[in-house]
């Protein structure tokens, strides 16, 4: 079994001067954690880091622009990654269009496109709305943001658990930080097909 804590849209430090201690509690007992970009620095990562390993991708508030500096390279960051754990392929990237609302562009195409491989799981950010759907045979989980949720202004968000349990079934929940506790409606088991 592997647990791998969900992360995306920080915004660290537009929105708070540090991520919040609620999001180190939630991710106490993970194996790695995966931020989905929007860090808008690399002490977060450091930060995260002191929980479990991380792995990242660049956001579009990471190259820089009203007035925040480019997020530099890191060993940790990158465009977007792809990984294998518990044997589901996992891919992860800071935006992915919605194929309900963009029927031009069915996930096929985003796998393809950011991965070029399959994919069974992404996770992804930028709207700061906690998300899981599935498309197809790809499962798409948004853990919202832990310090902008719904784009509203800087207060306690949402985070992720993913947990793999085998090659054929896992599970997510996303944590609501005021609470520490599943925010209703938002706790799934995945099954591969």
């Amino acid at each position: 079994m592997t647990k791998i804590g969900l992360i995306a849209d920080s915004h660290i430090p537009e929105a708070m001067p540090e991520l919040p201690g609620q999001v180190r509690d939630v991710f106490a007992q993970v194996d790695l954690i995966l931020h989905a970009g929007d860090m808008h620095c690399l002490e977060v990562l450091d930060w995260l880091e002191q929980t479990a390993p991380v792995l990242a991708v660049r956001g579009n508030g990471d190259e820089g622009g009203g007035g925040r500096p480019v997020v530099p390279e890191d060993a940790r960051l990158h465009e977007t990654q792809c990984l294998s754990r518990s044997g589901w392929n996992l891919g992860l990237v800071h935006d992915v269009l919605d194929p309900e609302e963009m029927p031009a562009w069915p996930i096929e195409r985003t796998v393809q496109h950011y991965f070029g491989q399959p994919t069974d799981i992404i996770i992804c950010g930028h709207t700061h709305v906690e998300r899981i759907c599935r498309y197809d045979q790809v499962w798409v989980i948004n853990p919202g943001s832990p310090t902008y949720p719904h784009n509203l202004a800087a207060q306690l968000g949402t985070v992720g658990m993913l947990t793999l349990e085998d090659d054929q079934c896992a599970s997510v929940v996303i944590y609501d930080l005021k609470t520490l506790a599943p925010l209703p409606g938002f706790s799934k088991t995945l099954n591969k097909y």
